[in-house]
């Protein structure tokens, strides 16, 4: 990728500064339930502001793609009241105003191949232009605009099913970037790729936001997490908020996460001394950290217990 092209990142339109005005998304108490009985999310209360990159951190399965899709409004909440760029998210996801709404914000899906479906990659990032009625003209600019900005312009003319796993996530992202859209959210757009690729993707996030864009990023890689947003909130396997602040706040709390199974503790003994390796869940990457004499029994804060006191059956 030539750095022409990364720094084309379009801005978007008429974006007022960094936690001004109403919150974009205002939720409180909200749960959802699939099938209204296996739970997802419960109790969730939060704001996310105009301008704010905010990481979204969980263990598989702790409801963050239900949660963007919430965001989305591709689903509303089973119970709890959600307002979203100023209207009912319910009543999105029921239909009502998705033109406009889906104009504003965009969801990049963890697998690629769910948002990828027409003949070739330029046919997909012009899909969304066309639903606008934009001239021919206007959509080849921001079809060009969103190819560059992902430096993939040289992908245009091929099959989606061609692609390799990283450059398959940048299409998609173009895909999403083709409308302008104010608020981006990405589900795990780092996952199964290359180093190389995802080193790629975590700078073209770090333009996204430069460019004035709302990023929520939902990962479970904590090394990227500094780099990409200046906000955290952490689910836990029970679906509920247990955590929002600076990176570097929550990330220093390593009792916070072992207990989001966001990093686990492997107890060993070697030259005389127990030592605890806290591990990133995601990467395996650990630092040693001594804990007790050999010898001792391990005391419970050593241990990461499994959280208890799910509110309803979860989903797999």
């Amino acid at each position: 990728m030539t750095e022409a092209a990364v720094q084309r990142v379009p801005e978007a339109a008429a974006v007022m500064p960094v936690g001004s005005g109403e919150a974009l998304f205002a939720l409180d108490d909200v749960g959802y339930a699939y099938s209204n009985r296996v739970v997802a999310l419960d109790g969730i209360c939060l704001q996310i502001w105009r301008g704010e990159r905010v990481a979204l951190l969980g263990a598989n399965g702790s409801g963050k793609s239900t949660l963007l899709k919430m965001l989305d409004g591709v689903v509303g909440p089973t119970h709890g009241k959600m307002r979203a760029l100023g209207g009912d998210v319910a009543a999105v996801a029921a239909g009502e105003d998705g033109f406009r709404f889906h104009r504003q914000v965009g969801l990049v899906f963890q697998d690629p191949d769910i948002q990828l479906f027409s003949a070739t990659v330029l046919d997909d990032v012009a899909f969304g232009p066309l639903q606008l009625g934009l001239t021919k003209g206007e959509v080849r600019e921001r079809c060009d605009e969103a190819l560059a900005a992902m430096g993939i312009a040289h992908l245009a003319d091929r099959a989606p099913f061609e692609l390799s796993g990283g450059e398959k996530k940048r299409a998609a992202i173009a895909s999403v970037l083709s409308l302008r859209p104010e608020v981006i959210l990405l589900d795990e757009p780092t996952a199964s790729l290359d180093p190389r690729t995802k080193w790629v993707l975590v700078d073209l996030i770090q333009r996204l936001g430069e460019a004035g864009r709302t990023l929520v990023v939902a990962t479970h890689e904590l090394d990227i997490v500094p780099l990409i947003a200046d906000r955290v909130i952490v689910l836990n396997e029970e679906g509920r908020v247990v955590a929002d602040g600076p990176p570097a706040a929550v990330l220093a709390d390593r009792d916070l996460l072992v207990r989001a199974n966001l990093i686990h503790e492997h107890l060993h003994e070697h030259g005389g001394a127990t030592h605890s390796h806290p591990h990133d869940a995601a990467e395996g990457h650990h630092d040693p950290v001594p804990t007790r004499p050999a010898g001792r029994r391990p005391t419970p804060q050593a241990k990461a217990r499994p959280s208890t006191g799910a509110s309803g059956p979860r989903r797999p």
